[in-house]
């Protein structure tokens, strides 16, 4: 008898604990996501699986800008034509974001590194994003994130009761603090400038709730003036590199017809590891301009072999790292098919096998350290860049394929 209480006291406290779990705001109801506007704002944010023509329109006032800005320089794009655009596409990989970012220390030194038209960023890659949008300037900055950063100042690990009651096993209050410090004002400012040139900064994160890829327009919300934004803008990049499970997700705030609701957002490789631009939209090519793909895989893309062993945890999170994989895979086979339809010249980058140095633990130092260096010198050396996914490129040998 003293048994079966004990048991049932024990049962009461775990129900009683299990109750305490986070709590939230309601979601937007499911015909309603669309019409939800975070502070109000148009064009903040786009649903990369929604109608096109809402993407396509403020595509279009994107280009009137830049072409608002030719005039005002004293050119005239419909007598010398469009210069080039330059779009880039960083993607995730945790702590495989120093190649990115050493590859683009390394570009910037051989005085090759265009601007870009457009910047787009996933998970890490969206950590990158903002850096690479506003040019070799922020250089520095970005050497000093992917080479100085640790475990203490990404996440706090939680315990093991968080699998059950709580959001996920760590807390990213750290890494909030990384973005805080290095997003600032004086960053969100430049990027509103940039946006009134008619560039784009586009974000990728996952609405958990309505299970859809979102596309945050964040040169929206710099030039918005909205006070609010700017945490907004931090929410957003955090909220993109919330691995779920692992990292907690990010609940953003928005209202609709005078009641609030919250959405549920993480990682943006939770559906895509990295996007140019929607598949379903089809640049203008009666619009004449040279247009130039830069894609940049935060990850290996060879097969990365070990031995599993037989336990239930190391099983699952393999399975998981191979779907990632799979998943990285899908997403330049996906990009290097629509440059191709689209008529853009297609560049990638990714992580060789002849890096060999092997990780000891998440966000270590010397690996992070090791491959900066490697994205480093194969920029420096214009090894950097392939003109196809390399299981094209194993069966037909391309010219010039490197710069």
């Amino acid at each position: 008898m003293p048994r079966f209480v004990s048991l049932l006291l024990l049962g009461i406290t775990l129900a009683a604990v299990a109750c305490s779990h986070p709590d939230r705001l309601a979601s937007v109801p499911r015909a309603d996501t669309a019409r939800a506007l975070p502070l109000g704002i148009p064009d903040a944010r786009f649903f990369a699986d929604g109608d096109t023509s809402v993407m396509m329109a403020a595509g279009q006032r994107a280009f009137d800008r830049e072409v608002a800005a030719l005039r005002a320089e004293g050119k005239n794009p419909a007598r010398t034509g469009l210069p080039p655009a330059y779009y880039l596409a960083v993607s995730g990989g945790g702590d495989n974001g120093a190649f990115g970012a050493g590859l683009l220390n390394g570009w910037s030194q051989t005085g090759t590194r265009p601007e870009f038209k457009m910047v787009t960023g996933v998970s890490t890659g969206a950590l990158i994003a903002p850096f690479a949008f506003l040019g070799p300037q922020y250089d520095q900055a970005l050497r000093e994130v992917y080479t100085t950063m640790t475990p203490d100042r990404v996440f706090r690990a939680r315990g093991l009761s968080a699998a059950l009651f709580n959001d996920a096993m760590a807390d990213t209050s750290p890494l909030a603090d990384v973005i805080a410090k290095y997003a600032d004002e004086k960053m969100f400012a430049a990027i509103a400038r940039e946006y009134g040139e008619g560039r784009l900064l586009l974000i990728g994160t996952t609405d958990l709730d309505a299970q859809r890829p979102v596309i945050w327009n964040i040169g929206a919300l710099a030039a918005s003036g909205k006070p609010e934004a700017l945490k907004l803008f931090h929410q957003i990049l955090r909220a993109s590199a919330a691995i779920p499970g692992l990292f907690q997700p990010v609940m953003i705030d928005v209202e609709l017809d005078g009641k609030k609701y919250q959405e549920m957002h993480v990682d943006g490789g939770t559906m895509a590891q990295l996007f140019l631009y929607p598949p379903t939209i089809e640049i203008n090519r009666a619009l004449k301009r040279k247009r130039v793909a830069y894609v940049i895989r935060n990850a290996r893309l060879d097969p990365d072999y070990a031995m599993s062993e037989r336990r239930t945890i190391t099983v699952a999170g393999r399975a998981i790292n191979t779907m990632l994989a799979a998943s990285g895979h899908n997403d330049v086979l996906r990009t290097y098919f629509v440059s191709q339809r689209d008529g853009v010249d297609y560049n990638l980058a990714y992580i060789g096998s002849d890096f060999t140095v092997e990780k000891k633990g998440e966000f270590e130092q010397a690996y992070m350290q090791a491959l900066f260096q490697y994205g480093y010198d194969q920029a420096k050396a214009g090894r950097e860049w392939h003109k196809m996914p390399p299981a094209f490129e194993r069966q037909t040998p391309v010219p010039g394929a490197g710069r």
